[in-house]
């Protein structure tokens, strides 16, 4: 069988510096040992995914002050990170409207840096995906550039363990209103619903063209548990560890468990790099 070539689009490379106290112990632990020199610098980075065999990555940042820590200067950081290997590091930022003023501008401001995917935490950032139709509507100017622009959308979806993280925001049926108002926008939303939401993920992915599964967060060899027909769904699943979260060791051991479960050859060059190369390449 041909190994593929692997596009993790979810490896969290941030400013641990603005990490929260009570956050930091669990992503800072024994099991991530060196995450921390590991991000330090994009050199160290490139060299780490060298190790691991992945080729490109999604560096996944946000706007969290309440829950996380992260301001809005996560933009700027992550953009001058990536800055010198875009061909391999795809700048994630985003706009928290309930924090910025000006969301309009701000999204603007973030792209012209060269963010190339911008990323939604409901959990994280205190509002539903789809708020922008009720209490929060400069969100739609967030999602509306994007669209514009053929920038991705990454929507978090799922529990999230952290504390203060509030998961009244976790369910992922909100999206559906983002896949319909904005039908050019690609959304991809992350750890496809984990651990409660696997259905409603799966049903917005076939339901909606523009809508695809991010895998990251789910242990590999229960893959099949929460997305059972991800064989029937490999065109719209894109690989991705969330490395260094809580659980999350190993970028190549979940690899090679993914490898293990036998979906073909197809199947798994279409999801750990074909559907994302195509994605990106074209934003």
């Amino acid at each position: 069988m041909t190994t593929s070539r692997v596009f993790d689009v979810h490896i969290h490379v941030q400013p641990w510096r603005m990490l929260r106290a009570d956050v930091l112990p669990m992503i800072d632990d024994p099991s991530h040992a060196g995450a921390r020199e590991i991000l330090s610098s994009p050199e160290n980075l490139l060299r780490f995914l060298d190790e691991h065999d992945i080729e490109r990555t999604c560096c996944i940042n946000y706007v969290s002050p309440d829950v996380m820590g992260f301001t809005r200067e996560t933009n700027d950081w992550i953009a001058n990170f990536t800055r010198d290997h875009r061909d391999r590091l795809v700048a994630v930022g985003s706009v928290n409207p309930l924090h910025e003023p000006d969301a309009r501008a701000e999204i603007h401001r973030i792209l012209d840096l060269g963010i190339g995917m911008v990323k939604i935490h409901p959990p994280h950032q205190l509002f539903l995906s789809n708020a922008y139709r009720s209490n929060l509507p400069p969100l739609a100017e967030v999602y509306r550039a994007c669209e514009e622009r053929g920038v991705p959308v990454m929507i978090h979806t799922g529990t999230s363990i952290f504390p203060r993280a509030r998961n009244v925001y976790a369910d992922p049926m909100p999206a559906d209103d983002v896949a319909i108002d904005f039908p050019k926008l690609t959304i991809i939303l992350a750890h496809a619903g984990r651990p409660l939401y696997g259905e409603t993920a799966m049903f917005l992915a076939r339901r909606h063209r523009n809508v695809y599964l991010d895998l990251s967060g789910i242990p590999p060899k229960a893959l099949l548990r929460y997305v059972p027909k991800l064989a029937d769904l490999a065109d719209k699943a894109l690989w991705g560890t969330d490395w260094p979260s809580p659980g999350v060791a190993s970028p190549k051991k979940n690899v090679e468990q993914f490898r293990a479960l036998g979906l073909g050859e197809r199947e798994e060059r279409a999801i750990l790099w074909e559907n994302a190369s195509r994605i990106f390449d074209r934003s």
